[in-house]
């Protein structure tokens, strides 16, 4: 019986503890910083129809110009938004930006979007369904893929892309892989 009790009195504050612990470790963690198998992997294979001219479909050979950039964004995302002016800004500056449009539910509001806010990309693709961005393993919107110029995925940035965190560490990834591609 005295073995019970001790579970009774101190199991709850174990469970506590173990619960403290758990949650202090999330709050250490860059929510940025997500795993993904596909680093230093070649990109994966796919077909999508462009955004704008339904009758044309690309594969993955389109991410093989690179040193690149491929931008996963939707209308329906507010993040996607707030980093669409630097992303034209980057795309003035000369760096080269694929768009994936993710689970947009109409083509024409996509084109509407980048009509009035500009088009940073040099292609456009559309995955309505999300079938391309679940080969990428993308949890959501915005999500920005490092590639290479042989075609190989070097990074992968969680979030939105703005004048800080390029500044601060996708600048200096990007122009590594410029390096390398000489």
């Amino acid at each position: 019986m005295t073995k019970f009790r001790w579970l009774i009195l101190f199991g709850p504050l174990v469970l506590f503890a173990g619960l403290v612990v758990f949650l202090l470790k999330g709050l250490g963690s860059d929510p940025t910083e997500l795993d993904s198998a596909l680093i230093n992997e070649p990109i994966p294979q796919f077909k999508a129809r462009d955004l704008y001219e339904t009758e044309v479909t690309y594969d993955q050979s389109v991410l093989h110009e690179g040193p690149l950039l491929l931008n996963v964004w939707a209308t329906w995302c507010p993040t996607c938004r707030a980093e669409h002016e630097f992303l034209n800004e980057l795309a003035s500056r000369g760096v080269p930006i694929v768009g994936l449009n993710y689970k947009d539910d109409s083509r024409e509001k996509a084109v509407n979007w980048l009509n009035t806010l500009g088009d940073p990309y040099s292609v456009n693709l559309f995955d309505p369904k999300g079938d391309v961005a679940f080969e990428f393993g993308v949890y959501g919107a915005p999500e920005t893929y490092f590639i290479d110029h042989r075609g190989v995925i070097r990074y992968r940035h969680v979030g939105d892309v703005n004048e800080r965190n390029w500044s601060n560490k996708l600048q200096g990834i990007y122009q590594q892989l410029l390096e390398e591609a000489e």
